[in-house]
């Protein structure tokens, strides 16, 4: 029984932070997929409804937006996120977004989500509005 107990007790101290290091990973990708998500939901609304529609990104508030959602989505506080968009679709200094056209075409751009050394760029390509998740590279 006292085996048994000593087992358990040094399963319960390694095992915790092994699961709190794999957490930020997932945090982040969550970020990546729930942008993604929300991006090619922009664009299926624009080819839907016939309209214009954008994922709208307030960087300092870490949060987005999209059109035909009232939800404000929100992006942890320890993510780091970032913008790369058309200069016409930036409203403020930190809140721009990506917008999709009825065609099926957007302003195109990157929304970044990192934390520390691991990143995802979510991609939108301008000329057919396609949404992708990359891995991004690691600065050395």
């Amino acid at each position: 029984m006292i085996v048994v107990l000593v087992i358990a007790a040094a399963m319960l101290s390694i095992v915790p932070p092994m699961i709190s290091s794999a957490l930020p990973g997932a945090e982040i990708k969550s970020a990546a997929r729930q942008l993604a998500a929300g991006l090619r939901y922009a664009r299926n609304h624009a080819l839907t409804a016939d309209q214009e529609a954008i994922l709208m990104v307030d960087l300092e508030a870490h949060t987005f937006q999209v059109t035909g959602k009232q939800k404000t989505f929100h992006i942890p506080k320890d993510v780091k996120v970032t913008l790369i968009t058309a200069e016409t679709e930036m409203v403020e200094e930190k809140r721009g977004g990506i917008r999709f056209f009825p065609a099926g075409g957007s302003t195109g751009g990157r929304v970044s989500v990192a934390n520390g050394k691991r990143g995802y760029d979510v991609d939108v390509d301008w000329l057919t509005g396609k949404v992708r998740i990359l891995e991004a590279q690691s600065e050395i």
